[in-house]
């Protein structure tokens, strides 16, 4: 039988993490003769879920067994998420779903309006009745919303590659050790064949996490082959307990939805909008950027915080009249806040006039006049011409914004945000989706 297995939300801000269950997972099935037919999959859900775990990954593996191992499958599966999920933490709510046979459309639409925007358990939960799937949850059971949408998020369009490796349990919760050097080796000699390694404005390494999680590092990239050749480029000061290559939408704007108008956006939605922007923008503290765009429907704020770097200064060089796209998730309304777009990137789509007013000159001798009082004209300081009925003049001033595509420092990028590196990249389907079985040994290992 083909068996999707499906998981999330089994970690906790105190450690854990939903990938090491998952390789946890894939030891077990391995030494039970259970074969592949897909790399793990690893998919992020909308990062603007108020609920959401630190990257919002919920987990699929898609296997083939003999009908005659389901049951042991299921309670090996069971038993790796009880023993590994922070069941004693509020918030952490375990779920997994086992679902038989192809993935139906309606799972697959499912897991589209769980990336993009907010569904609820009881909408889980009659998916998985009508298809006759299996779910097992614990807490509040969210982690079977996850479950379910990482069963039906296939990959069958664009996607990317991460290798994670992990730590030896002794070193969990300590300082990573791994030579920086290594890795700035490893991002020049892979070129765009891996993304995400540095941030260029800062130079601080970005595959190592920070929190007491077991993972090491994580190195994203196009294929498989790209991410496990630079995994072998990195140096570690401390021993690799095994690692995992994931199939992920990391990287591919998978949650973003386009919207026509402003009146169609919601709480939480992530979305693409495009307005004109109305008035100046604002800086407010905290060195947070806000300015507002307006359609026909309505006018909405939009952040780019400070962690935006560099596109905070984009936010401030826009002026009224620019026509713009926005990419961001939605933030609710609050007593002292509007609904605000919290910008991930920004196009400038057209490009209003800039009009100053400036003084005239004199017209005897070229001196920039002085004015005599409120519509009472002006006069020269140098010749003393006088000239009532002068106005100021329109000057238009070259803008140093151009029209295009910007975006946040990587540092401060979102897992589901395409970066740079990958515009033109784009991957349109997947032949060895189901059409197979995958060695194990491909896509898992222990040791570095």
């Amino acid at each position: 039988m083909n068996l999707h297995i499906g998981f999330d939300d089994t970690d906790s801000p105190r450690g854990g993490c939903t990938t090491y269950v998952a390789a946890l997972m894939i030891e077990r099935f391995c030494r039970m003769g259970v074969q592949f037919a897909d790399y793990p999959n690893l998919i992020r859900l909308n990062p603007n879920a108020p609920w959401k775990t630190r990257g919002n990954g919920a987990l699929c593996l898609r296997v083939i067994c003999e009908d005659s191992l389901y049951e042991d499958v299921r309670e090996q599966a069971i038993e790796v998420i009880e023993e590994n999920s922070d069941l004693s933490y509020r918030g952490t709510d375990p779920g997994a779903v086992f679902l038989i046979g192809d993935v139906p459309e309606e799972v697959r639409r499912f897991a589209k309006e769980t990336i993009q925007g907010i569904v609820n358990m009881k909408y889980a939960l009659k998916i998985i009745r009508k298809f006759r799937a299996e779910a097992v949850g614990y807490n509040s059971r969210r982690g079977i919303i996850g479950g379910l949408a990482a069963i039906g998020e296939t990959l069958s369009g664009d996607h990317t590659f991460e290798l994670i490796a992990y730590r030896s349990r002794e070193n969990w919760g300590s300082p990573r050790k791994i030579d920086k050097s290594s890795v700035i080796e490893m991002d020049k000699k892979m070129a765009n064949l891996t993304f995400n390694n540095i941030d260029p404005e800062t130079g601080r390494i970005l595959i190592t996490p920070r929190g007491p999680d077991p993972v090491l590092y994580g190195i994203r990239g196009e294929t498989p082959e790209a991410v496990k050749c630079a995994h072998s480029m990195i140096r570690s000061y401390e021993p690799v307990e095994r690692w995992v290559i994931f199939r992920t939408n990391h990287g591919t704007d998978a949650h973003l939805r386009r919207v026509p108008s402003i009146k169609d956006v919601r709480a939480y939605h992530p979305v693409i909008l495009e307005g004109r922007v109305v008035g100046d923008p604002k800086i407010i503290p905290g060195g947070h950027v806000i300015f507002r765009i307006q359609d026909d429907t309505g006018t909405i704020d939009c952040a780019v915080y400070e962690q935006g770097g560099s596109l905070r200064n984009i936010a401030k060089d826009l002026i009224d009249g620019d026509i713009v796209e926005v990419y961001g998730g939605v933030r609710p309304p609050s007593k002292m806040k509007p609904m605000t777009i919290n910008v991930e990137k920004l196009r400038v789509v057209r490009l209003a006039e800039k009009i100053i007013y400036q003084n005239p000159l004199c017209p005897l001798c070229g001196k920039r006049m002085k004015s005599m009082g409120r519509n009472k004209g002006f006069e020269c300081y140098r010749c003393g011409f006088h000239g009532p009925e002068l106005r100021k003049i329109e000057v238009k001033v070259n803008r140093a914004l151009s029209p295009g595509l910007y975006f946040a420092p990587l540092r401060s990028e979102r897992h589901l945000t395409k970066p740079p590196s990958r515009y033109g990249l784009k991957k349109r389907g997947y032949s060895q989706v189901f059409s197979g079985v995958i060695p194990y040994s491909v896509f898992w290992g222990k040791g570095s």
